[in-house]
């Protein structure tokens, strides 16, 4: 390139794989590197709690949806709509990411989980399996900090979690092993990063081991939410912290990537280009209000399966920017087997709100027993306190005569008491009865995860924005043997009530887990993403074109994608720059 860049690289995106790019090409560019994110710098207790935070916590800029009048008003009065769930609605298929700063692992479920070997054997270029990723697991898993939770010391322990030990019980009663998830929690310097036995105290804030100031988990069972006391190893309190502050990346939030273009040799733009004189990336400034643009050597993709295949599919077929890029481009689609359901009212008591968000997980037959057509995994999930409440709130219309004959019960007493003089005129046991009761004590979330056929197809419609063809029935027998074992499970603990997410009953998935569309080959004519040493993850076609997210994945991982997709990220920057990785961030 003739004409010096802005940047010797530009990252969009800053989830699990646009982090772990971060440190790594800052490390080999100090000074030289800039990450562009959507969504807003998330701070202690920056995440939406309250009713009104919540109405205004979703994503949906003007420019992208049509909105409702009333949202309409809402935005003119101050809301922007710019928030931290991005839910959209396709065919026979939700989904739902996040926009912020660390992307997706604001919001995921902590869950640092390695596939099973056999999922690399078709489908997959070849020589990359779970062996060759290894030791990139390995740098991933130290840096996030991923450990099972510590071990509680009886029931009285304020860390002893009852619906843990049900799950458990549960799979030793069908024949299925449970184990232990390792979760990117912190628990403390020591416990999380030192391999100590004992973890920090609850509630006590402790700088982690790459300068970042983090709160021992206090067991909230908010993870889902955005994490307000700081407890989720997120990429922005490691990978990016470092990033920024030892190796000078630049961070711009709540910039939108629209459009990226290769250069001439003078600079100027060459959408016949492949690149080897560098790129322009277009970006709207969503703070400022205008459109703006940056010029780099290498340009990485990491916007999430949804932005990434979006962006790329608008570069070549709306501005023709980059139409080179294989025509594998948004096939390969793969909900990654996502499915949850309630099993409510038990007999049994699941202490459900407390906790990080899944402490364990129920394999059948996805690592042992193998059978790829029904391979999954059972997850046990906590519910937020205030979802709790909304629960109890809805308790009169779920179990409306139990309801009317618990408030006869403590309306009698409470009226008998006062008649008969009794003693103090406390109304303390009353209240107990009245509120006791709790639903979400004997019930449970059943989060499911497994290997579908990953034959989904994004495409562009006609007003240019992502949309997916699921052909969901390809996949029906995983989601049956998924229900016949969540309806078992309900059984085991004495529910009354059995529910699928209502979605579900309307013939429609949601994942949380969206993957492919970029897909990691060989040669292009089976995908779009190169996995050839001294080129991996650069895009077929184009020189110093990058993707490094969950788009990258040929098929279904079954597992939790979060540690499959940092250990590519790390995988792909050890080529890129030259520099192994280690956990450090050094």
């Amino acid at each position: 390139m003739a004409i010096e860049p802005d940047y010797e690289f530009v990252i969009i995106g800053s989830g699990f794989g646009g982090g772990a790019m971060s440190a790594r090409l800052a490390r080999r560019w100090p000074g030289r590197g800039l990450l562009l994110e959507r969504g807003r710098d998330y701070p202690l207790g920056g995440f939406a709690r309250s009713t009104a935070d919540l109405a205004d916590n979703f994503w949906a800029p003007e420019d992208e949806i049509a909105r409702p009048r009333q949202v309409h008003r809402r935005r003119l009065a101050g809301s922007r709509l710019i928030g931290l769930f991005d839910v959209r609605r396709f065919g026979r298929m939700d989904t739902v990411t996040a926009a912020g700063l660390g992307g997706g692992s604001l919001i995921y479920a902590n869950v640092f989980l390695r596939p099973a070997p056999e999922v690399f054997a078709a489908g997959w270029p070849a020589g990359l399996d779970r062996a060759a990723l290894a030791p990139y697991y390995d740098i991933a898993q130290s840096v996030l900090g991923a450990r099972a939770l510590p071990p509680a010391g009886g029931e009285q322990d304020r860390r002893h979690l009852r619906r843990t030990g049900e799950f458990a019980r549960f799979a030793a009663e069908q024949g299925l092993v449970s184990r232990p998830a390792e979760i990117a929690v912190f628990f403390g310097q020591g416990y999380s990063y030192n391999g100590a036995a004992a973890p920090t105290e609850m509630g006590v804030q402790e700088t982690n081991r790459y300068g970042a100031r983090q709160t021992s988990c206090t067991y909230c069972g908010e993870c889902d939410l955005g994490c307000n006391v700081r407890a989720k190893n997120t990429t922005d309190l490691n990978y990016i912290h470092v990033a920024r502050e030892k190796h000078g990346l630049v961070l711009r939030t709540l910039c939108r990537a629209g459009r990226i273009v290769p250069l001439d040799a003078d600079g100027r733009d060459d959408p016949a280009g492949d690149g080897s004189h560098g790129y322009r990336v277009e970006f709207d400034d969503l703070a400022a209000g205008r459109v703006q643009s940056v010029t780099a050597r290498r340009v990485v993709v990491s916007a999430g399966t949804l932005g990434s295949n979006e962006l790329l599919l608008r570069c070549r077929d709306v501005h023709r920017s980059l139409p080179a890029l294989s025509p594998a481009l948004g096939r390969r689609f793969s909900g990654n087997g996502d499915f949850l359901a309630f099993a409510l009212d038990g007999e049994t008591q699941m202490d459900s709100t407390r906790g990080p968000v899944i402490t364990q997980y129920t394999d059948h037959h996805l690592f042992e027993r193998i059978d790829p057509e029904r391979a999954f995994i059972l997850e046990d999930a906590s519910i937020p306190t205030h979802a709790a409440w909304a629960m109890a709130a809805a308790r009169p219309a779920i179990e409306p005569w139990d309801s009317f004959k618990q408030f006869l019960r403590s309306a009698f007493r409470y009226l008998t008491g006062r008649a008969a003089g009794q003693a103090s005129q406390r109304l303390g046991g009353a209240l107990n009865e009245l509120l006791g009761n709790d639903l979400t004590q004997r019930s449970a979330v059943l989060l499911c995860m497994g290997r579908d056929r990953g034959d989904g197809r994004f495409s562009l419609n006609p007003a240019g924005w992502l949309d997916l063809d699921w052909p969901q029935s390809t996949s029906l027998p995983l989601y049956r043997a998924i229900l016949a074992l969540n309806r078992r499970f309900a059984k085991f603990i004495g529910a009354r009530i059995f529910l699928p997410l209502p979605t579900w009953l309307a013939g429609r998935n949601v994942t949380v887990h969206p993957l492919g569309g970029c897909a990691l080959a060989d040669t292009p004519e089976h995908g779009v993403v190169s996995a050839r040493a001294g080129e991996r993850g650069q895009v077929f076609g184009y020189r110093g074109l990058y993707v490094a997210d969950g788009s990258l994945m040929p098929t279904a991982l079954g597992a939790n994608p979060a540690a499959t997709i940092t250990a590519l990220a790390e995988w792909i920057a050890h080529d890129l720059t030259g520099l192994a990785p280690d956990d450090t961030l050094a």
